[in-house]
């Protein structure tokens, strides 16, 4: 259960990223870096949800819950979403360097979740 009030909370916290994104910032700064904040906010909100996924799937399966591929989607949240969140409101393109981590936790998140899934 945890692991989906966890998903819940970073999904409610992606629709508040969102809409401040359309009525806060937009307009206010370039094109390209809004585009930067839409992906930001498009892996941000995607993983929320599939840490609601994972967490479900375990509840459902009620066998050994593996928080680990929970873990990494709240890590790659972290890194991929934060780290061009950081672009945008720094300028600062250095902090594109730690995107691809982000990119890497999903990336294991989602075998875990499929390796997982395999032996139920």
């Amino acid at each position: 259960m945890n692991m989906i009030r966890r998903g819940a909370f970073l999904s409610a916290l992606s629709v508040v990223l969102g809409a401040f994104g359309a009525h806060g910032i937009k307009g206010k700064i370039t094109p390209d870096l809004f585009e930067v904040y839409q992906t930001a906010n498009y892996y941000f909100f995607i993983h929320a949800l599939a840490i609601i996924l994972y967490g479900l799937f375990c509840l459902i399966q009620k066998r050994e819950t593996k928080v680990w591929p929970a873990n990494l989607f709240t890590l790659g949240i972290l890194l991929f979403s934060g780290s061009l969140y950081l672009i945008v409101f720094t300028g600062v393109k250095a902090f594109g360097m730690i995107t691809p981590l982000g990119g890497l936790s999903f990336i294991i998140a989602w075998i875990g979740f499929g390796l997982h899934a395999k032996r139920t």
